[in-house]
């Protein structure tokens, strides 16, 4: 059995107390090269190339769910069996997939090149391999690389990897610049808008989103930068915006109504916006959210909902069931628990939550069968056989594909859960 840690929740800094513990053992999560699903549709100029195996390329396909219609703007390079006995030269082949690709994707203005567990294995070093093959293509690419392996990750962090590389590329804001507010996180090109739509009416006019849709928009950083997270998964990348001179505003992330809201206010605050006028761009968004979600609650209101560790969304998502729909919270996992960046949505968790950081996959089935929670959130491998054992789930990594942040999605976020309930009672009719 796998040590389970207590730490303390003054230690944290976070109000009320809630029972953390650590746990270490087998893990279930898809690696991180499942965020090159998103990434790619939000990069509309950008390239993923994964150096990785013929699993690395089936898993990315069949996850992507590629139409025939349209050319996709990833791929993957295979490592095979001549690459992992030495026969061939990996870097040489590598040269040769990129100008190929290159010669026949003129749109491409910026690729990544995507480690792998394969990759890794073989130690190929593709940070050289991308300074080499930058300087070669420029000034038409730009070529920068990161690491999806699942080896010791979960999924989510293929984007924190992905933009934690592309900050050093970031252009440097000039000194004493007015103060610009970047918003952190990839989210849909509706979401980006609705959220641009709402800071500028309260006047906050200097703002970006990172990634950007072209990657050769890449917005300026530097001490007069503040910046939002909108996704809760990227330490990496707070840590470099941070060292870039960057001030992140800490906030609760924009999932539900009450998120959104003091998302927004963090802005606002830090930008001088008056409350009279704050009041007026968010009322009416807000009471709408608050209508839509009023619908969804009777189904909900009561229900417990048990955690799996797998997208570091869990924590907010737990505030946001709890709190603006009355679910009852079981077991809160989370891959990691990053103290700093959930300070806030800590503080407003019910008391006496109990949060599990890392995972033992039996373990936690065991206590998840002790619960008999009425809906579990998990990956997809343990979906079906939780569905066959009675229980209903609700697939983790939809909650990523998904729309979910800002007022207007308040609601399909709320349905996300309620779904697998109705069909549940449908199935029971």
């Amino acid at each position: 059995m796998s040590p389970v840690i207590p730490i303390r929740a003054e230690s944290l800094g976070c109000e009320p107390q809630h029972q953390i513990q650590t746990e270490r053992g087998q893990r279930e999560v898809f690696c991180g090269l499942t965020g090159i699903i998103w990434l790619h549709r939000k990069i509309q100029d950008a390239f993923f190339l994964v150096v990785g195996s013929r699993t690395c390329a089936h898993l990315i396909q069949s996850a992507a769910g590629v139409m025939i219609f349209a050319e996709p703007r990833f791929g993957t390079a295979i490592i095979d069996e001549r690459d992992l006995a030495g026969l061939a030269d990996a870097n040489d082949e590598l040269d040769k997939v990129v100008d190929k690709l290159l010669s026949r994707r003129p749109d491409i203005r910026t690729l990544f090149l995507v480690g792998s567990c394969p990759s890794e294995v073989i130690k190929l070093d593709l940070s050289r391999a991308a300074e080499r093959l930058s300087r070669q293509h420029n000034p038409q690419v730009r070529v920068l690389n990161y690491s999806g392996s699942g080896i010791e990750t979960t999924f989510t962090q293929g984007e924190d990897a992905c933009l934690n590389a592309m900050v050093p590329v970031l252009p440097t804001l000039p000194a004493h610049s007015p103060k610009r507010l970047l918003v952190v996180g990839t989210l849909a090109d509706i979401v980006e808008d609705q959220l641009r739509r709402l800071l500028t009416d309260m006047g906050i006019h200097a703002v970006d989103f990172f990634p950007p849709r072209n990657s050769q928009a890449l917005p300026e950083v530097g001490p007069d930068t503040v910046f939002l997270l909108a996704q809760p998964f990227l330490a990496d990348t707070s840590l470099s915006l941070e060292a870039r001179g960057a001030q992140r505003l800490p906030a609760p992330f924009p999932l539900g109504v009450e998120g959104t809201t003091a998302w927004l206010q963090a802005a606002a605050s830090a930008f001088g916006v008056s409350a009279t006028l704050f009041e007026q761009v968010t009322a009416a968004p807000r009471q709408r959210a608050q209508a839509a979600l009023a619908r969804q609650q009777p189904l909900l209101e009561g229900k417990k909902i048990f955690f799996f560790p797998d997208s570091q969304l869990e924590i907010p998502l737990a505030r946001f069931l709890s709190r603006e729909l009355g679910m009852v919270l079981g077991e809160i996992g989370t891959p990691y628990l990053h103290r700093k960046l959930m300070a806030q949505e800590l503080e407003l968790l019910p008391a006496g939550s109990r949060i599990t950081e890392g995972q033992h996959v039996e373990n936690q089935l065991d206590r998840c069968h002790a619960e008999a929670p009425d809906l579990v959130v998990c990956g997809l491998g343990l979906a079906n056989p939780l569905e066959a054992q009675g229980l209903a789930t609700k697939w983790a990594i939809e909650l990523v594909f998904t729309p979910i942040q800002g007022y207007e999605q308040a609601a399909d976020l709320a349905e996300l859960f309620s779904r697998p309930l109705r069909r549940r009672i449908k199935l029971a009719a």
